[in-house]
């Protein structure tokens, strides 16, 4: 299932039949994804959330590590900018639900990291860190160790290690799923701001239907395990996003319009 892409113009991400099959710790092959299609199309200068929006254990997360190249797909193609998919690669960064930090590290440490193995002069990594600690609201923060930080916090310095690298795509495996209801909306308002300041695809996770409205430009529903793309749903562009905007019933329109397809097509 695709989106409509003009003829001749590279997507951003074109995954093509995918199919992944793993051997799990019980020594039984599972069959994650079953022949999946979709793409994204390229647009410089204009951020985007892409969601894929499915029950628990489905098979979303397994799309994003093959995307990212952490899981090899037993059958198909991906294609980012036109190029394929082998490995890990720093035009794609992921964060994960599990806080990932190091912690022997400072927060500004942790958030230079990348920067330092790829031999960035010290004053400029220091730099580029101080700007995307701001952008996370962690200025204030710099010196400490993740220890010392909330969930949220976490959360906030594996976001900012990722956009320092400037990927392409930034692939979020239900990263708000382990935070308090107040502290998730936090973070999912800090994404929106993101997204309109950083020129990066977001490729999101979650099985949280109000969550997949709220942060979504387009959502991908997906079947259970193993993974089919069962519906394309471009969402409505809202003019503020805010906590209101939950109750609205535009909002909730485009909710049960997603519960629908989630769970009358299993």
């Amino acid at each position: 299932m695709s989106g409509a892409l003009t003829e001749g113009v590279v997507p951003k991400l074109w995954v093509k039949d995918l199919h992944v099959t793993y051997r799990s710790n019980t020594g039984d092959d599972v069959e994650a994804v079953r022949g999946v299609d979709f793409d994204i199309a390229d647009k410089p200068g204009i951020g985007e959330i892409v969601v894929f929006l499915g029950p628990s254990g489905c098979g979303k997360s397994t799309i994003l590590k093959a995307v990212a190249g952490l899981l090899p797909p037993t059958k198909g193609e991906i294609l980012v900018d036109g190029e394929p998919v082998s490995g890990v690669g720093r035009d794609r960064g992921m964060v994960f639900q599990q806080y990932t930090s190091f912690g022997w590290l400072t927060v500004q440490e942790n958030v230079e990291y990348g920067l330092k193995l790829r031999g960035v002069r010290t004053d400029e990594r220091r730099a580029q860190a101080e700007k995307y600690l701001d952008a996370v609201g962690l200025s204030d923060s710099a010196k400490k160790f993740p220890r010392e930080l909330s969930g949220g916090m976490k959360q906030r310095v594996a976001i900012a290690r990722t956009l320092i690298n400037k990927p392409k795509l930034l692939l979020m495996d239900e990263p708000f799923g382990a935070l308090d209801p107040s502290t998730r909306w936090g973070m999912q308002g800090l994404l929106i701001d993101i997204s309109r300041t950083e020129d990066n695809t977001i490729l999101f996770v979650t099985h949280d239907v109000a969550e997949a409205v709220y942060l979504a430009d387009t959502v991908f529903v997906l079947s259970k395990r193993p993974a089919q793309v069962l519906n394309r749903i471009e969402i409505p562009h809202f003019s503020e996003r805010d906590l209101a905007l939950k109750s609205k019933p535009e909002f909730r329109d485009v909710e049960k319009q997603l519960l629908d397809l989630l769970y009358k097509k299993q």
